[in-house]
């Protein structure tokens, strides 16, 4: 019988993504063993994940570590560690800031963080984009209130508001809004903006590439020759920020975009990259927010609506709208982007231990 050990946990829903979430001291400071003992934790490599709690698909193959923070002015770090569903890889490159909304009430029941009534801010550094975010977490009697009135798109029923405050989101891999310098660039004969704020996306426009933005998940999925072409331009946006050889990561993401049909700014569709996300990602919201907010990119001619210091950027997406707040500084044609806010809501799904082989077991 090969022995298990057992760590503790708490699962999760995350804004549109599901996940557990350890406290760093909890896992092996090693970071070979500790992607063994996610791979273990998640039942991956396997399409089905059946030996562990991930559920056959990206969006809930997803893991945070969270730890308390000796920098200044900071509550807890939070790292996001993305497990490959069918192969033996586990990406810190990107983040994801729809698990990010769990953390603060994760903080908050683990005791990394002390409630306050009425609300708790939770500040938080995201050690994959080095960045830091603030979220306002419900709280009243003494715990996490999860129950409320908000509804998101993607996620049934509706929850206690969270509010994530994103600062110093610019650059967030490459150093640059943008890297390569170009609002506009071709790849592979396609009109890209390459752009970086929150995660670095290559971004394009759903006509160019024989497509209406308008395209279900499952349709956009189907299309095997699609995903082949938008992997090779992917790559070769990769080189260009200064990624290299993004082959095996999942960062850049990428997005097409169409003019919105239903009273928003913009049409899009997300890639998480080999898969359409269901719904939209935090850092992708934010990203291509700001691309939208950016004179002279592919969003020209395509968006909706003046873009103002403080603007809303209503992105319209396969289960409904995403809403991001952006504050912005305009300066002639140049812009710089200061803050992006999100509304998002978490629920505590289970806590307790997820018990993992001692030895690796064969894939």
């Amino acid at each position: 019988m090969t022995a298990q050990i057992a760590i503790p946990c708490i699962l999760m829903r995350g804004g549109t993504s599901k996940g557990p979430y350890f406290r760093a001291d909890d896992l092996p400071s090693d970071k070979a063993e500790r992607d063994r003992v996610l791979l273990a934790a998640m039942g991956s490599p396997d399409i089905r994940q059946i030996d562990g709690l991930g559920g056959a698909d990206t969006l809930t193959s997803k893991v945070a570590i969270v730890s308390r923070s000796d920098r200044e002015g900071v509550d807890v770090n939070y790292l996001f560690a993305q497990v490959s569903v069918d192969k033996a890889i586990v990406d810190t490159a990107p983040s994801c800031g729809n698990m990010l909304s769990g953390v603060g009430p994760f903080a908050i029941e683990s005791g990394l963080v002390p409630l306050t009534e009425g609300t708790t801010k939770v500040v938080i550094y995201d050690i994959n984009t080095e960045s830091q975010i603030e979220a306002i977490v419900r709280t009243e009697d003494g715990q996490v209130v999860y129950d409320g009135d908000v509804a998101i798109d993607g996620v049934p029923g509706t929850a206690a508001p969270i509010r994530l405050n994103f600062m110093n989101i610019v650059g967030s891999k490459t150093g640059a809004l943008l890297p390569t310098g170009k609002q506009v660039e071709q790849i592979d004969g396609i009109d890209v903006t390459l752009v970086d704020v929150a995660v670095p996306m290559m971004i394009l426009r759903a006509r160019d590439i024989g497509k209406t933005g308008y395209e279900t998940a499952a349709e956009l999925d189907a299309d095997k020759a699609f995903f082949a072409r938008i992997e090779a331009m992917r790559r070769e946006a990769g080189l260009r920020m200064g990624l290299g050889d993004v082959a095996n990561k999942v960062v850049p993401k990428v997005a097409i975009l169409a003019e919105p049909r239903s009273g928003g700014t913009i049409a899009a569709r997300y890639f998480v990259p080999h898969k359409t996300h269901a719904a939209f990602a935090v850092t992708g919201g934010l990203c291509v927010s700001s691309c939208v907010a950016i004179p002279g990119t592919v969003a020209d001619g395509l968006a909706r609506g003046a873009l103002d210091a403080e603007c809303i950027v209503v992105i319209e997406h396969p289960s409904g709208t995403f809403e991001v707040t952006l504050s912005l500084v305009r300066a002639g044609n140049s812009i710089e982007v200061l803050s992006g806010g999100v509304l998002r809501t978490a629920r505590k799904l289970m806590a307790g231990h997820v018990f993992v082989p001692a030895t690796p077991v064969p894939a």
